[in-house]
Formats: structure tokens, sequence, C-alpha cells
């Protein structure tokens, strides 16, 4: 078992002073087990620096970066001097705590003419610079706090930022323009939904983080630059910087999006489920006024989920080596770690929608029509790229309306995937399902979840999912195939292509779908996790359910950056059982939606692109270089992504090369409060409304109802018609009839003397009934009861017993005991004519009585 680590805590002015006897005990901790001469596994060539100190005084800033066990320092000097540069020097030199130590002396007594080093202050990361109209600013994060634990690396949410000029005589020519841009600047709030980690790459997902460990060597930015949302702050100012893939630890890439953990408590098992979205930095901004694609093939409202399931047996994405008994210093992939992926966007045409009329639903207008889909396909050719194939493309848009306006973007973007199909190989080619949702749902024709079920299941099959280990043993035995390991997996599972879904604002109907599909995928990651014995995992019951409650986050996450409103239809509209307070809330969210889109919109969208760096105006300049019509995509693009092979040889490379996991993440010698421990104080099904502790041996995977054959309003409505008469068992039992005759027969006069008034009162009160008729009397009270508790597919037992003796009968089973005197008399004395009544065949039928 894993011992509990404690997250890392931020550093004191005394930090450097107690480092350098903590760095000599690391240097001596790892002079006490040299690793083996033939092993470079255990030589680890990373580690994180996750605190930072901030030096300020007025030529410079110094800012030190230091690692979780202080044993690791570095140092970064920022000059002031200039107006309109950058100056950054890098020190790339490890420094021990008293190495470090004594840096900082030489630093103070070297700038005592412009104040020694300055005040110190904590800081976590540097988001970047930025530049208006004169000057630069430093976007530092101040604040942050733990959203989630991922292979012992650390998720964090930006808590709040705060914006330090650079130079220390900030000159400003305009300062009422300047004033207004860093107001505007300010308006994308820096402090909600933005996420960031200092071991793990968040921009990436899980397989190629594993997998593809080694994609950033030929790259300038050591990241997924679509996801980066403060990429513009990072490139300006180090535009002339000739480094190439370096990762510079003090400076943090950030996404926009929303990230999301619990754990399920499976009888003692604990499994992490994680919830990462990812939303595109390009064509973002406001609902009206970013519709479609732009001509790079970016679509608006783009947004990457990943689904993470792993088993926290242990926590990193490794196994420790056996050691030297066995003579294996390798480490092993650890096999509990699993992920799905979906993609959402807006359909890749040219539409826009006006919102000068001030209606709550503008007309949709297609501004371009392009007969070659050139911007669709430089979108499709990039999903390819990223993604691999197949594609699944879910069109969610309405079919038929009063008034045409979804129907029209349903032809044109049918049109727009069968005219690119048609040049695309036929194993590669896009799967189009176009399903008018909102009209199944509303005329009742059919089960909204149910069918979104099966193209769920029809697409995960199609495009697999990522597992980082081989099939569980318990599969293959429970399979009767261990011994001829023909179906067995004995390799990782990697996910080939994606499913595309859309509505026409990528919210309500997509957050729904997006649910179906996660909670599918849920229950093959458990399977394969060897978590359940079936990956079908039924509603109501404590694992869907929060996962539901995660998804109605991340909708309602997604549609406030989009839209500033909630979700107005969620899961629970398509499954038919709102809440009570449904129908209101829906009026407020419509209401909040149509003020924001029409007031707020066009700031907030300035706002945006003056963060993400976007010309008012687009440069043509350098326009898309045109690709054919023809083979609009790349064949190189259509190659599989993940090959088996590979990837598994580049996860075992990954492990064998990460970082100093043991002293990172583990803290030893800090006492740590258990509930300050993010992974003891994580949301559990075990922490869901009217949850104890006594849940802890239930299963998440079992529905609450007990009879989902009766419909429990009916069934509740009876039983308090009926009253309060406790239920009987199944069928009449004896010992309860007993008791309620003595009952009875307790209250019976007594005989001591009949002739007195006292007994002849009590004889006329109380009758004497025969116990016969109290028996049946009993049992035509009961009957109700027994009707309530008895199952479907289960008769009373006397039924029961009738009809198994009737069709022992007929087989001409004959029993001991039991005589058929009565079928032979019957048969015998009937006349002739009722012979020619019935026909010969119920003669025949008595017969086999006969003999």
């Amino acid at each position: 078992m894993d011992r509990l680590a404690s997250q890392p805590d931020p550093p004191s002015s005394s930090t450097f002073q107690a480092a350098g006897f903590q760095g000599k005990a690391a240097e001596l901790s790892d002079k006490s087990i040299p690793p083996p001469a033939n092993c470079n596994s255990m030589v680890h060539k990373f580690s994180a620096f996750n605190k930072f100190i901030l030096y300020e005084n007025k030529l410079r800033f110094y800012i030190v970066a230091s690692n979780a066990s202080d044993s690791r320092h570095r140092i970064v000097k920022i000059d002031r001097t200039s107006q309109t540069d950058v100056d950054i020097v890098e020190d790339d030199t490890d420094y021990s705590g008293k190495q470090m130590s004594n840096m900082l002396k030489m630093l103070e007594d070297g700038n005592k003419g412009s104040g020694g080093l300055g005040k110190a202050r904590v800081i976590f990361g540097i988001a970047g610079f930025v530049k208006f109209t004169a000057g630069w600013y430093m976007i530092v994060i101040s604040k942050r706090s733990v959203v989630a634990l991922l292979g012992g690396h650390y998720l964090y949410h930006c808590e709040n930022t705060e914006m330090i000029p650079v130079p220390s005589n900030h000159k400003i020519e305009r300062p009422a323009e300047e004033q207004r841009l860093v107001n505007m600047f300010k308006q994308v709030d820096m402090s909600k939904n933005f996420y960031f980690s200092y071991s793990y790459d968040i921009t990436s997902t899980l397989q190629n983080n594993l997998t593809k460990p080694q994609r950033f060597n030929d790259t300038r930015w050591p990241f997924n630059d679509r996801y980066v949302w403060n990429f513009h702050m990072i490139a300006a100012p180090l535009k002339d910087s000739p480094a190439t893939g370096v990762r510079r630890p003090w400076l943090l890439s950030l996404i926009h999006g929303h990230v999301d953990q619990a754990k399920l408590t499976v009888l003692g098992r604990v499994v992490f489920v994680t919830l990462i979205a990812r939303r595109s930095r390009h064509y973002a901004g406001a609902r009206y006024l970013t519709r479609g694609v732009n001509e790079e093939g970016n679509v608006a409202n783009e947004v990457e989920t990943e689904q993470i399931v792993s088993e926290a047996l242990t926590t990193p994405f490794y196994f420790p080596p056996a050691g030297p008994s066995t003579g294996e210093y390798q480490r092993r992939p650890s096999p509990q770690y699993t992920s799905y992926v979906q993609y959402r966007g807006s359909i890749p045409i040219y539409w826009t929608q006006e919102t000068t009329s001030m209606t709550p639903r503008p007309p949709i207008e297609i501004s371009v029509v392009d007969p070659f889909y050139v911007a669709a396909s430089r979108h499709f050719d990039d999903l390819f790229a990223r993604y691999g194939a197949p594609i699944t493309v879910l069109n969610l848009i309405k079919r038929r309306e009063p008034q045409p306006r979804e129907s029209k973007l349903l032809d044109e973007y049918t049109q727009c995937v069968k005219y690119l199909n048609q040049f695309l190989p036929d194993e590669y080619k896009m799967v189009y399902r176009a399903w008018d949702m909102s009209r199944a749902y509303k005329e009742k024709t059919q089960d909204v979840i149910s069918y979104l079920e099966d193209i769920a299941e029809v697409s995960i099959q199609m495009t697999g999912f990522f597992h980082s280990g081989a099939e569980p043993l318990a599969h293959c035995l429970h399979n009767s195939n261990f011994e001829e390991n023909e179906h067995c997996r004995h390799s990782i599972l990697l996910q080939n292509g994606v499913c595309r879904t859309n509505c026409v604002d990528c919210l309500d109907r997509t957050n729904a779908a997006q649910f179906v599909f996660g909670k599918r995928a849920l229950g093959h990651q458990l399977y394969a996790l060897g978590v359940v014995a079936s990956p079908n995992l039924p509603f109501d019951s404590d694992a869907v359910n929060m996962l539901t409650e995660m998804y109605h986050d991340h909708g309602d996450t997604i549609a406030l950056q989009y839209t500033g409103s909630a979700l107005v239809n969620r899961v629970e509209t398509y499954r038919r059982m709102p809440h009570w307070n449904s129908h209101s809330r829906d009026i407020i969210e419509n209401i909040r939606r149509f003020y924001a889109n029409s007031l707020l919109d066009a700031d907030k969208q300035a706002a945006i692109n003056l963060f993400l760096g976007v010309a008012a105006e687009r440069s043509l300049v350098l326009p898309p270089k045109r690709g054919q019509y023809q083979q609009w995509f790349q064949k190189q693009h259509l190659q599989m992504l993940y090959d088996v092979m590979e990837c598994s040889s580049a996860l075992c490379d990954f492990v064998n090369v990460g970082g100093e996991f043991w002293a990172e993440y583990y803290r030893p010698l800090l006492f740590t409060s258990l509930g300050k421990h993010f992974a003891y104080s994580m949301n559990s099904t075990l922490k869901l409304p009217g949850k104890t502790l006594k849940d802890i041996a239930y299963s998440p995977f079992l529905p609450h109802s007990t009879h989902p054959a009766h419909h429990p309003r009916l069934m509740a409505g009876v039983r308090r018609w009926i009253g309060t008469y406790p239920p009987s068992q199944h069928g009449f039992s004896k010992k309860a009839l007993s008791s309620k005759q003595e009952v009875l027969k307790s209250d019976l006069p007594s005989t001591d003397d009949p002739r007195s008034s006292a007994a002849l009162a009590k004889r006329l009160l109380h009758p004497d009934v025969p116990v016969e008729e109290q028996t049946e009397y009993l049992k035509y009270v009961d009957q109700c009861f027994a009707l309530l508790e008895a199952c479907n597919d289960e008769a009373e037992p006397e039924d029961k017993e009738i009809y198994e003796r009737f069709v022992r009968k007929s087989k001409g089973v004959v029993e001991e005991g039991h005589s058929y005197d009565i079928y032979v008399t019957y048969v015998r004395t009937m006349e002739a004519e009722d012979v020619s009544t019935y026909g010969e065949d119920l003669v025949a039928t008595y017969e086999q009585w006969l003999g």
C-alpha cells in the first residue's frame, strides 16, 4: 500500500536556511543506495519545481524556483530597466540548498546600491507577460488550489493573479487608453476556470503523455499550444529566444475549461474518475459572434473532453521495480489507468446569426457557400492528424421546423460530409449520423437515452479507448480462455479516432449526448480495470449519479464560458424526470442567456481577443494555402496514429525516465493531517446526499429501486390507500396466521361464570367464530398485501403446486397415493351424444388416464 502523501507547502522566508540541511540529506540518501551499473532507468532526469520566491528591487527581479523536497533550486533574473523589451536571463544550473543560500548572499551584497535583493514574496508561478501601449506587465499567480491528483501529479486551479509592472519607472504616454486596455484585459477573469500543473502536461491527453513522451522534441514549445490560453503572453516576450523544446519551470501553461475529480468506493477499492475539458484558443469567443468555422479550419466552441478512470492501487504511472532479489530494475507500467476522449465543436461551415434585431432566436444565415468546402476539409484533416481514424460525426440539430433555422445547417452539413467522404478511402470514411434529438424527445417516439447509448456503444467499439495494461486475469478465467490465450488481450489498448458531437450551440443536447458516451465509456473502463463484471452500468446507481453531477458541472462551465448562462436542458430533462423547479430555472437561464448575448457579448469578445492576442482585423498577407479539391486530406494523417508496439515501447521508456516521484510526492518527515490531504477529502460516492459510513459495504453499481417492475408512484399510492395494516410475507404465513388467531382467542369471554352479565356482554361483543371462518377471513384481508409483495416472476405456492401437478399428469407420470377414479368414472359415464358434441379429441385426451 502507498503511504499517504502531503501537498506541497508554500515556502517561507526561512526556506533556504533549512534547505541546506535537507539538500545534504537528500544527497546522502541518494548515495546510500547506489543504482546498478547496468541500469540507467534509476537515474531520474526530471524533477518538478513547484515553489517560487520573487525578490524585487529597482533594477531587477530575481525568481528562485525550488522542488518539493528543497533539494534542487534554480534562479532567473529579469531586467527592469528597459521600457520596450523583456530581458530574461535563465541559469540552468541546479543548486543545492546550501549553494543557493550562498548565491542569495552574494546577490544581496552585489545589489546594495539598488536596495539589495529587496522584499521577498511567495508566488506560485508566472503566467506570462503582456504589453498594451507602453511597458510590459508580469502576470504572477498568487493563489492556487488543488483540484485533481493524476499519477501523483497535482493539478491546480488558478485562484488569483496579480499584474506587476516590469519597468521600475513605468512611463505611460496615454494613461487613459492604457487603463482602458488594462480593464478590458481583466474582464477575462483568470481566477475562474484556468488550470495548470507543474509536472504533468495538462494540455495533452493521458494517451499522448504516456505513449508519446518525445513528441515535443522538434517543436518550439513543450506543450500543445492549441489549448494554452496564455500562449500569447508566453510567446510574445520570448519570440527571439533560440531555445527549442526547453521547459521553463517558472513559466506555466494554463488551459481554460473545466477539471473535476471524484472517487468511487467499491467495497474497499478506490477508483478515481477525472474529467478534463480543454477549450481551444483558436476562434474563441462569445456565442453569436463566433459561429461555424474560420478560413483556417478552426471551429467555434471547440472543447476536448477527456474522461480518465484509474484505480488507486498505486499512485504513480508505474509499478516499482521488483528489486535485487529478481534481478529486475526496470519499472513496469501500471495497468490501472484508462482514458476516453470526446470532441465538440460548431458546425464547420460558414454561418452567422445577426443579433441587431434583439430577438431571442435570431435567424441563421449561411454567409458563404463554398461548393468545395475548403474550410471544412481543413478542419477534418486536422482531426485526422490529432486523433486518427475513424471519425464519427454525431449531428443532433433539428430536421423539421415550422420556420427553417437549424434545418438549413442540416442540409448543408450533410452535403458537406457527403462531398468530403467520396474522396476518402473506404476504410477511412467518416461515419455520419444525423438525428433530431429534440423532436424525438418532444414526440416521445424514441427513448432518447437508450438510442444514444446504442450509438455510443458502436462508436466506442470503433475507436476504442486507452488502457495502460493488459486485460485482467479474471476476465480470462471467467471466459475459460486462459489456457488457449486466444481471446485474452495481453497488450495495451489504444484509442484511434474520436466522436465529434454537435448541436446548434454545442451546449445542452451535446452535453447530454456526451454524458451518455461518458457513461458507456465508464462501464468499459471499469470492466478493463477488473472492477465490474459487465460494462453495462444501470441508471440511478451511485456511480452513474456521481458521473451525472460531474457532467452537469462540466456542461454548466462550458455554457457559462460561451453564453454567460448555465445549461437549460439537463440530462434529467431527456430522461423525463425533471426537478420540480426545472421549468422556472429554464426560464431564468434563457433570460440570462438572452441578456448576456444581446448586451455583453461585444465587450466579452473584445476582451477575449485582447487576452489571446488576436488582432482586431485579420491580416490577409499570408492567407491559408489552398489544398486540392479532391485529395483534401494528407495521406500521412490517415495512417494509424497510435501503433500498439510503438506505444508499448514508448510507455516503458516513459515510466523508466520518470521524475523523482518518491521524493516529490511523498514527504516522510512532514506531518500531514488527513483532513487536509486532497486524496482523503476528495468528493466520493460516500459523500452523496443521504450516505453514511454503513454504505461502504454497498456496491455503487446497484440501482436504488428494489422493484423496478412496479411503477413507484402507483405502488406508493396503493400502500397509502390500504392504511396501517402491516404487509405479510409472500404467500400466507402459518406463523403469522396462528398469531392472529391467538389474539382473537385472547379476546373471547372468560368461561369462569357463563351466567354472569359480564360473560353475556363479552359473548355478545365477541361472538364465537369457528377457526375455519377466521382463517378464511384473514386470507381475504391479507390477499392485497400478498399481491403487493409478490414478485412478477413467482407464482403463489398453492397455484404453483397445482400447476406442477398438472404438468406431471400431462406427461403421464403416475404419483403414488393418488387415485384417478374420478376421471375414469367421468369418461365411462359419458353418453354418446356428449361424445358427438365434444368430439373424439376429448375422449382421446382422457384415454391416458385410463391406462
